[in-house]
């Protein structure tokens, strides 16, 4: 049997993706939340960022699409607002102290009523 040739990232973000698969996955890599496939896609034809692709291993890319974690509250609220699920996954440990591929686990989930907060007034009630 062929081995995988996904990256660890890739194997992990899939991993995740898969319980989560109604919502767009923000990814959070670095200082970037990263979105990949069909969720780029979407993310970087609703908040205009650029999309580009990544290796995933072998011979296979990925279209990929990300912006700054610092700027999570200016492009949350526009996905939301355009009716998307959000799927925050956050990185549950210090990479400098792992040897390992950083844990990440989703802290957060947008787009449901008790985030009205980030929906038109218009469409509340």
């Amino acid at each position: 049997m062929a081995k995988s040739a996904e990256t660890p990232l890739m194997q992990q973000y899939g991993s995740i993706k898969a319980k989560y698969p109604d919502a767009l996955l923000l990814f959070r890599v670095g200082d970037f939340y990263e979105t990949f496939g069909s969720d780029a896609i979407t993310a970087s034809g609703v908040l205009g960022i650029t999309l580009t692709k990544r290796n995933n291993g072998g011979n296979a890319e990925m279209e990929l699409a990300g912006f700054p974690h610092h700027s999570l509250e200016t492009y949350l609220p526009k996905l939301v607002r355009a009716g998307y699920r959000v799927a925050i996954c956050d990185q549950l440990e210090d990479p400098k102290l792992t040897k390992t591929i950083v844990k990440r686990g989703v802290t957060e989930v947008e787009g449901c009523l008790r985030h009205a907060r980030y929906l038109p007034s218009a469409s509340v009630g």
